[in-house]
């Protein structure tokens, strides 16, 4: 049951400061407050407005708000999202694309599942509509998802990404964001060896751990530092009585949230500190770049207990993908056996949390798959966010991925037989 208090003392925290900021709002806003030249009463509202927003955002999953994209007609076409396949534990969805021929381009976008929601991909989503069918994982929250549906870790993560690729078709070009760059790789490797012809053309590894013993950064560190019992007494609570998933044992996003907070506090704090201000001076234009960009970093997400403990045990101490020797269901799965899925690698050269040098491993471990099959590219200066979502991304980055897809839209021809072989040096 402690687990369970600590869940609900900490919403009970959320709660009491978004009551709090609503009240602050509340009483800033009085009429009388205009009567006084005290300006007190005037950044007390500011700060309410501020405090109730920000902890409200902290359990309201972010819209993807994507309205409309500018076809090659030059006309607005309505975007509307779809789900083309449902699970317990998440969804491929699809934007499609009102009154616009079908694109030649499919890309799958698999998105993190590491705290926040698959909406930290919206402006990478926008960045390719244009010229792509563009498909996406859209996690569910643990806290939502009764107890009676079962678990969910690295390996059923795997198992998703087959299922969703599957449902796609062979003509996909996969795009995995970060966290799930190994299990991509691992899910491609899967279907090599139990079904080929599912295979997506190609495969994208943006800023992913494939090894994290190549490069050090802080959260390398943690993974080598902390036990695993350290970990589950002090990051695992059991969902309260308010949510769906009562009972089932999560790690919280309002536990990752402070901890995403407390790596750069100084700079979170400074960012607050001037909008609070901006909201007392009616500053619109500086209110609307915050609120952009914290109304999604502010929304997170539980994780399933077994999924963040398995990415810490089997991902960052065992580095199973590293060393080739992962497993789902039991069954190993080999990496080398991908020889016809081309590959390429993207970091960034200022990236904190998969630093250069863990995500390019994975060519490395694609032994089967010819040198003209693989490709990687380092960003200079760009950090973690900025090689999926930023200026990087949008000038740089991706013109480069997109031409990395095309160049391998075509079907792999099939291997010639040893009949077809020996025919020829009898001719």
């Amino acid at each position: 049951m402690k687990y369970m208090a600590t869940y609900d003392l900490m919403e009970t925290m959320r709660v009491t400061n978004q009551w709090l900021g609503a009240t602050a709002q509340a009483m800033g806003s009085y009429p009388a407050a205009g009567m006084s030249s005290n300006p007190w009463l005037k950044m007390l509202g500011a700060w309410g407005e501020v405090t109730e927003r920000t902890f409200a955002r902290m359990v309201a999953k972010p819209a993807w708000n994507i309205a409309s994209v500018v076809g090659e007609d030059g006309r607005d076409h309505l975007v509307q999202v779809e789900h083309v396949l449902t699970k317990p534990f998440g969804d491929l969805i699809h934007f499609n694309v009102a009154d616009r021929p079908t694109m030649d381009r499919k890309i799958l976008l698999v998105a993190p599942m590491s705290g926040h929601y698959a909406t930290l991909l919206r402006s990478t989503v926008v960045s390719l509509l244009p010229e792509a069918e563009v498909y996406i994982t859209d996690w569910h929250n643990a806290r939502d998802i009764p107890v009676s549906e079962g678990k969910f870790d690295i390996e059923d993560y795997t198992l998703y990404l087959v299922d969703f690729m599957k449902e796609m078709g062979p003509d996909t070009h996969v795009i995995a964001v970060c966290q799930p760059a190994p299990l991509a790789l691992a899910a491609t490797a899967y279907l090599a060896e139990e079904n080929p012809k599912a295979q997506p053309r190609s495969l994208t590894l943006i800023g992913g751990p494939i090894d994290p013993d190549a490069a050090a950064t802080d959260v390398t560190d943690f993974g080598r530092r902390i036990t695993m019992g350290q970990l589950e007494e002090t990051a695992i609570q059991r969902v309260g009585f308010k949510y769906n998933g009562v009972g089932r044992k999560v790690y919280p996003g309002l536990l990752q949230l402070s901890s995403f907070m407390s790596m750069n506090a100084e700079r979170h704090g400074t960012a607050f500190k001037e909008h609070i201000m901006a909201v007392s001076k009616d500053d619109v234009s500086a209110q609307a770049k915050h609120n952009k960009f914290y109304d999604e970093y502010l929304a997170v997400m539980d994780m399933t207990a077994e999924f963040y403990l398995s990415t810490v045990e089997r991902i960052f101490k065992g580095r199973e993908i590293a060393k080739n020797q992962f497993t789902v269901n039991g069954k190993k799965v080999d990496i080398g056996k991908i020889t016809s899925v081309a590959v390429k690698s993207v970091e960034g050269s200022e990236d904190d949390i998969s630093a250069p040098g863990q995500c390019i491993a994975a060519l490395d471990l694609c032994t089967g798959l010819p040198d003209d099959k693989k490709a990687s590219h380092v960003e200079p200066g760009a950090g973690h966010y900025g090689i999926f979502a930023g200026k990087s991304w949008r000038n740089n980055i991706r013109p480069l991925v997109l031409e990395f897809i095309d160049a391998n839209a075509d079907a792999p021809k099939p291997a010639k037989s040893n009949v077809s072989k020996l025919k020829k040096k009898t001719a």
